[in-house]
């Protein structure tokens, strides 16, 4: 798959008029692999693809000294591909001015938040719903786990460890989960490493960072960790794909994407919409629909 991504980009600088192409590769002194930016067919070499390639590099699209590149090409892995979707569906970038290059995805290494990683506790996201991706361009490998999701056939992007953790925490009390997210959040240390590799955290000023007048507590408190996560996951309420980049950026090991799976679930379950599988989609949030359900307003 790896020489096979690289002669596809490298085709792409040929034959597409590609300014710059945004993959993984090895990046510092100790060969962690991150975003690269090729500029030049001669530099495609440096591409790779593996279980380490965690980033979802649709983070880098609305970035004004990227989009001066010229014309991008983007490795993606599925759930990757669908937070490009939900970008061009909010008008955040043209479509027509990307190339994307979609990786059949068997799996991710998870890693602790002190970088490590092992193979009995932080395994590979193997029982992912998603493994070909959809919408895009190029399509490079195969598997056999299954087709492309798309809005026919979309399920929540989720493992299954994922969906046992949220069963057991929805037959928790309400105090009892009250308790469980004070818990998680008291280890928020608000570095906003979450915030900064979500690609749906594009607002050029964060409430976060508003202090005329301030929204909400600017230190590590509980009252402001409380209102900085919660705020957070309801703006992606509807819009979250199940990356897990908020989560695997978290130096507190915070259950973020847990958090957002929940909002993601209610989404599906009460009006069938899961972020990032329909190519002009209406946002969810604001968009009024006659059919839509409402046994669960109270």
């Amino acid at each position: 798959m790896e020489n096979e991504l690289r002669n596809a980009i490298r085709e792409l600088f040929a034959n597409q008029g590609v300014g710059v192409a945004i993959g993984y590769g090895r990046v510092g002194v100790d060969g962690a692999v991150g975003a690269v930016f090729v500029t030049s067919p001669d530099d495609v070499d440096q591409l790779v693809w593996n279980n380490e390639c965690r980033q979802n590099l649709a983070v880098h699209l609305t970035r004004p000294e990227v989009k001066a590149l010229g014309k991008i090409a983007i490795v993606c892995k599925p759930c990757d591909a669908r937070a490009v979707v939900v970008l061009a569906n909010e008008a955040q970038i043209k479509r027509e001015d990307l190339v994307v290059v979609g990786v059949v995805c068997e799996g991710i290494r998870n890693v602790k938040p002190d970088g490590s990683t092992s193979d009995k506790d932080y395994p590979k996201c193997e029982t992912c719903v998603q493994h070909v991706p959809a919408n895009v361009d190029v399509v490079i490998g195969e598997t056999s786990k299954g087709e492309a999701l798309d809005a026919k056939n979309a399920e929540v992007a989720t493992t299954a460890g994922h969906q046992a953790k949220l069963a057991k925490l929805r037959a928790m009390s309400a105090e009892e989960r009250f308790q469980y997210w004070r818990d998680e959040f008291s280890r928020c240390v608000r570095c906003y490493a979450c915030r900064q590799s979500c690609p749906l955290c594009y607002c050029n000023r964060c409430v976060a960072d508003k202090n005329r007048p301030a929204r909400i507590d600017t230190s590590a408190s509980l009252k402001g960790n409380f209102a900085w996560n919660i705020l957070r996951a309801f703006h992606l309420a509807g819009r979250c794909v199940g990356c897990g980049a908020c989560a695997s950026a978290c130096p507190a090991g915070i259950e973020l994407d847990l958090l957002n799976l929940t909002l993601a679930n209610a989404a599906k379950e009460h009006f069938g919409f899961v972020a990032g599988t329909e190519v002009g989609a209406a946002p969810l949030i604001g968009t009024y629909d006659r059919d839509d359900k409402e046994e669960f307003i109270r």
